[in-house]
């Protein structure tokens, strides 16, 4: 039987996260990834197949955390796409607002980075760590909780023992059922459909998201191709989602550009189409003795802000520092008292953060008059209060 201080279930952005927080400290980590391992870097070609279709938009607070550990210099030197705007407005009505990190004396909102970017930065990072063991196409077959240490039996026959188990296995978490930890969840009704596009005019280093009756969609900058290429974020009813899906590029092309209003002018190309179903989901309890989870595994949110990514480095963030504290004052990792801190530090703020874009889904959902005019007046009363714009975006950021 193998000993460790701590094992991560899962290699995606938040196990890695996980471990790379961790490496380099007198705790000895293992990661198990289902999967072949990482993500191989995007190509740095500038069409629209080129860029991986699922990315992030990362805020000040997660490209700190990022830093700190060592992926976010990879990153860079890699791509990722700044951006310094946000043009928000109703597709039902005459509500509009801009946010501009000038607001703020910033020099950027966040950034959009591909995922595939950031696992594998984060994955070199990893395998540099020499107290970190990182192990593909390997899953967990059976738990067995003891009192001080879990026993975990993998889908190759090994078995290893730890006193902390981080479940960062995702939204679909199977070590979260194993742990037999509860959730309350129901579906948004809506699916995400996620593609690369080229528009005629560049984006101007801003992201756009439009509020339609059928779900948001958002144009989020890449910079490449004269930034004229954009990230889409396409959240649709249901009874629509197949029918855009079915569409040639041609006429998603043209469906795209009717639905954001031809803001950056005509759509000229799109990738492949990519669609998942939307659900929040939160876990009752993040941990048990002996075990906690993290990010995806712990909740998920509606895109519409783009903040599922944030909450879930947060969380790593700080579980990290609560795991390191107690080792540094030779405590187990995996004690309750530990763990009960990080759910304290992160329940909160992530049923806070669930809760608000809740709300506003709902909200920008609703076509009786009455709503549509509190909503469109809210926007622009908010856009004509300083105080309150540059509160919301440190909120968006991260740093307030």
């Amino acid at each position: 039987m193998e000993e460790f201080d701590v094992v991560v279930v899962g290699g995606g952005i938040a196990g890695l996260s996980m471990a790379a927080a961790l490496g380099g400290s007198s705790l000895r980590v293992c990661v198990l990834e289902a999967g072949p391992g990482s993500a191989a870097e995007s190509p740095l070609g500038g069409d629209v197949t080129d860029f991986d279709p699922r990315v992030s938009a990362l805020t000040p607070r997660s490209i700190a955390f990022l830093q700190r550990l060592g992926a976010w210099p990879l990153i860079s030197a890699r791509r990722h796409s700044p951006y310094s705007h946000m043009t928000v407005w109703d597709a039902e009505g005459t509500g509009r607002i801009e946010f501009d990190a000038a607001e703020v004396a910033a020099s950027s909102l966040g950034s959009i980075v591909e995922n595939r970017e950031i696992i594998a930065a984060l994955a070199q990072c990893v395998r540099q760590a020499p107290n970190v063991e990182l192990r593909c196409e390997t899953q967990l077959a059976e738990l067995t909780q003891g009192e001080e240490h879990n026993v975990l039996t993998l889908s190759c026959g090994a078995t290893l023992r730890s006193a902390l188990l981080v479940a960062a296995d995702g939204a679909q978490s199977a070590t979260r059922e194993l742990l037999g930890l509860r959730t309350r969840e129901w579906a948004y009704g809506h699916r995400a459909i996620v593609t690369t596009a080229a528009f005629e005019q560049g984006h101007q280093a801003t992201a756009w998201q439009r509020f339609l009756p059928t779900g948001p969609l958002a144009l989020l900058p890449l910079s490449a191709s004269g930034e004229r290429l954009c990230s889409i974020v396409w959240s649709i009813d249901e009874s629509q989602a197949d029918a855009v899906l079915d569409l040639d590029d041609a006429a998603f092309a043209q469906a795209l550009g009717e639905a954001s209003e031809y803001a950056l002018g005509a759509v000229e190309r799109c990738a492949p189409r990519r669609a998942f179903p939307l659900r929040q989901r939160h876990a009752v309890d993040y941990v048990v003795p002996g075990a906690a989870l993290v990010a995806d595994a712990a909740h998920t949110i509606h895109p519409l802000a783009g903040q599922g990514i944030n909450l879930g480095l947060a969380d790593v963030d700080v579980l990290a520092e609560e795991v390191l504290q107690a080792a540094s004052r030779g405590l187990s990792p995996g004690r309750l008292d530990v763990l009960r801190r990080y759910q304290r530090r992160r329940k909160a703020d992530n049923l806070t953060m669930m809760a608000a874009m809740d709300g506003f889904k709902r909200l920008f959902e609703q076509d009786a008059l009455p709503l549509r005019w509190l909503r469109n007046t809210g926007m622009r009363l908010v856009g004509r209060a300083p105080a309150v714009k540059r509160r919301i975006i440190r909120e968006a950021m991260g740093v307030a």
